[in-house]
């Protein structure tokens, strides 16, 4: 089993040239130990690999992109609820930290991971910033777990004004997960960068806690429901339009909403679910497409 694993972290850290199907079949296994079925998808997990290779539409890469995907949530639910950019660049060292204020956030906008909160200026290491940021330019974030959507992401930089308050000092994610338009499960991200690992909770539509465990993460059952549930749900039903899966996130911040970003994959569709029937509950939810949109159709 290490033996597979170093293969396909090697197949992807060095972009080497597989069809996804394969790839995905090879990490599918190792994950699971159980051959992927892209005939007949039963699972959460294996429907949204099925959805890697057949579901390509060309819009997903605008809406995975953290710059462009601004505009396009912004056209269908309003600038006010998009968070502030400051800067988008093409390098680190266009950067003029001189202008910036304070508190910031950099991120790149083609992968997830790349990412920098800098609470006070003065206080950050702009050297240990640049290696974050450069690494994480030159990878294609596509050949990690073949998110198709991310393959053509023009790699930049984006800052964005920082947002918690002295109230709330870490962000909540309320991460709706919308099958075909419908907003029916809720995952609810907090102590993101508490020592003992962020918790995740999660709830259906109706606010009901749901016993669903994800790997080492910890869970609080003392979430409160957010003021503008009704509203997140409204606009996750308006961004997931026309869409077998993709999962919207939203922020609260002082009594108001704040879109994040949307995820057609989450983990990659690599996640363990505890209780192990979970995977196929939500796989029940997930009605796959009839037409496939592969590589055999793209120009």
């Amino acid at each position: 089993m290490k033996l597979i694993n170093g293969i396909i972290n090697y197949i992807g850290k060095n972009c080497i040239q597989i069809s996804d199907e394969h790839f995905l079949k090879l990490k599918y296994f190792n994950s699971f130990h159980k051959k992927l079925n892209l005939k007949n998808p039963q699972t959460f997990n294996e429907k949204l690999q099925w959805l890697k290779i057949y579901d390509r539409n060309h819009q997903y890469t605008q809406m995975v992109d953290k710059y462009e995907a601004k505009k396009y949530v912004a056209s269908i639910i309003g600038e006010e609820y998009i968070i502030p950019t400051i800067g988008i660049y093409n390098s680190f060292d266009e950067i003029d930290f001189k202008k910036l204020p304070n508190k910031f956030v950099i991120k790149c906008t083609h992968d997830s991971g790349g990412l920098v909160v800098c609470k006070d200026k003065n206080k950050l290491d702009k050297n240990n910033a640049k290696k974050k940021i450069e690494k994480s330019l030159k990878t294609n974030y596509y050949y990690c777990g073949r998110e198709w959507p991310y393959k053509n992401v023009k790699p930049r930089i984006i800052i964005e004004k920082y947002m918690c308050t002295k109230e709330q000092k870490e962000l909540i994610d309320y991460k709706f997960f919308c099958f075909n338009g419908n907003p029916k499960i809720i995952l609810v991200c907090s102590e993101r960068f508490s020592s003992n690992n962020m918790c995740e909770t999660w709830f259906d539509d109706k606010w009901n806690f749901l016993d669903i465990i994800e790997s080492s993460h910890r869970v609080d059952k003392t979430i409160k429901k957010p003021i503008n549930l009704s509203k997140m749900m409204e606009f996750s039903k308006k961004l997931s339009k026309d869409i077998p899966f993709v999962r919207v996130d939203f922020y609260e911040i002082n009594g108001k909403t704040y879109f994040g970003e949307l995820t057609f994959f989450p983990a990659s569709g690599f996640e363990r679910f505890e209780p192990k029937e979970w995977d196929y509950k939500l796989g029940e939810m997930l009605k796959l497409p009839d037409k496939k949109i592969s590589d055999k159709n793209e120009k």
